[in-house]
């Protein structure tokens, strides 16, 4: 016992203390791995959340692997509106986060765990960073898969979980678990629009969203990306994989319990599964 509040003890002390990019990213880094929460960074505009992000994600890439793509974070009007934002925010993707279908994850994978159903897809070329409108990115991309995003808002509770703070801690990006992949030519854009997406807990039905829910079309939070990164002089890779936001309220995840989430009207109603031991 004491051993582990002398951890905890020491993460917060070093993101007390931290200051620049560099010693936030250090402190936000051993909060992470030991899964304890963190104090809220300090960070009050998005332009130095962003760079503490940058700097966080390069330590992630030790035990994570390399950047896979994106997650756009912040994609319901009413929770823009509750961070004092009128747009999305966006996360970054490592290899190592994205687990296989059916995945036996520890309820406690992290230090603040929440689940939500969620949806990605992937660049087909990029073309797609010229895309301006939902048809044209719709002909960038290759193929659309089910997901089921497992969070971690890393700060205290408490703390003040601003629109910087969600950006500097990668908009709270730790794992997901990817469902089969569907070919975009086996869909067209308006079903990702169309669909409903169940949410299962436990073997109940915990929640029933449309797919509009998503900024109108879920491919509406891709065409914000596209955007964003071009005005911070980055771009859309070939390969790379875009989580397109939650679909309903974040659940806790309880041990022993699967989460499954199901499309319907999307290619026979495909689905993800998550076990929580």
């Amino acid at each position: 016992m004491k051993k582990f509040a002398w951890t905890i003890g020491t993460v917060l002390a070093l993101v007390a203390l931290a200051s620049g990019a560099a010693a936030i990213a250090d402190a936000l880094y051993v909060a992470f791995v030991a899964k304890v929460p963190a104090v809220a960074p300090g960070v009050r505009t998005l332009a130095e959340a962003y760079r503490v992000q940058d700097a966080f994600v390069r330590r992630l890439s030790v035990p994570l692997g390399p950047v896979v793509g994106y997650k756009v974070g912040l994609t319901s009007k009413a929770v823009q509106k509750r961070f004092g934002v009128d747009h999305p925010l966006r996360g970054q993707l490592l290899e190592r986060m994205l687990l296989k279908d059916g995945a036996r994850v520890p309820a406690r994978f992290g230090a603040r765990p929440i689940a939500e159903a969620d949806l990605l897809v992937r660049v087909k070329d990029a073309g797609i960073n010229q895309a301006r409108t939902v048809a044209e990115v719709w002909d960038h991309l290759d193929a659309v898969i089910p997901f089921i995003e497992l969070p971690d808002l890393l700060v205290r509770k408490g703390d003040p979980l601003t629109a910087p703070v969600i950006t500097a801690i990668n908009v709270g990006a730790r794992l997901g678990v990817m469902g089969a992949e569907i070919p975009t030519e086996r869909l067209a854009a308006g079903d990702l629009a169309a669909m409903t997406v169940h949410v299962y807990a436990g073997g109940k039905e915990a929640m029933a969203v449309p797919g509009k829910a998503i900024l109108g079309h879920p491919l509406n939070a891709l065409l914000w990306l596209v955007r964003d990164l071009k005005a911070d002089g980055k771009a859309l890779r070939a390969g790379d994989l875009v989580s397109l936001g939650s679909f309903g309220r974040p659940l806790l995840p309880r041990p022993g319990t699967e989460l499954r989430v199901v499309y319907e009207g999307l290619f026979g109603n495909q689905s993800v599964a998550v076990r929580f031991k």
